[in-house]
């Protein structure tokens, strides 16, 4: 887990964090504090908090303490491109790490059963990206750069302040990792 980004350990911290995140994209990335996919992400975080402070608050969160949300999101890879990211973010996002067992919680509710898994809210609203993948609630796995995760949070926060609700992700189709939906093992 990084010592450089907030993390949120029980699903009233997700649920604060959630609510009181105002004007401002919420990054929440799910995972395992242990995993070197969520390593890699936070070190991409870290690194984009400060740029994107004024439009986006990020935080990492533990996917084993809430798996309801975890399950909602289907979520399951792990982050290191999240905490070099943080620093540039910072004007425009918070960023929180999230253990994604300590909120078993959102583990389900967002179904994360891959980690990390990358989710997005403004004004507590949960913002949908259209990645070319079945699956808009969440991004699965680590980002390729730090600007990937830059410009994802950008077209976030300008959708997000002209009302969408979903946005198409600027991301190179060939950065973003495919994965199949199964429903029900089928």
């Amino acid at each position: 887990m990084s010592y450089a980004l907030n993390s949120l350990q029980s699903k009233r911290d997700v649920d604060r964090a959630v609510k009181e995140t105002i004007d401002k994209v919420l990054v929440l990335r799910f995972g395992k504090e242990d995993s070197l996919e969520c390593l890699r992400i936070d070190e991409i975080l870290r690194k984009t908090a400060p740029l994107l402070s004024r439009m986006a608050d990020i935080y990492v969160v533990d996917s084993q303490s809430v798996p309801v949300y975890t399950r909602y999101f289907d979520i399951s890879i792990t982050p290191a491109t999240l905490r070099k990211t943080a620093p540039l973010l910072s004007r425009m996002a918070d960023i929180y790490v999230v253990d994604s067992q300590s909120v078993p919680v959102y583990t389900r509710y967002f179904d994360i059963s891959i980690t990390p898994a990358t989710v997005f809210f403004f004004n507590g609203q949960h913002m949908k990206v259209d990645y070319g993948t079945a699956d808009h609630t969440k991004f699965i796995g680590c980002f390729k750069t730090k600007q990937d995760f830059i410009d994802l949070v950008e077209v976030i926060y300008r959708g997000a302040m002209q009302g969408k609700l979903v946005v198409t992700s600027p991301i190179d189709p060939a950065h973003i990792n495919k994965y199949d939906l199964l429903y029900m093992d089928i």
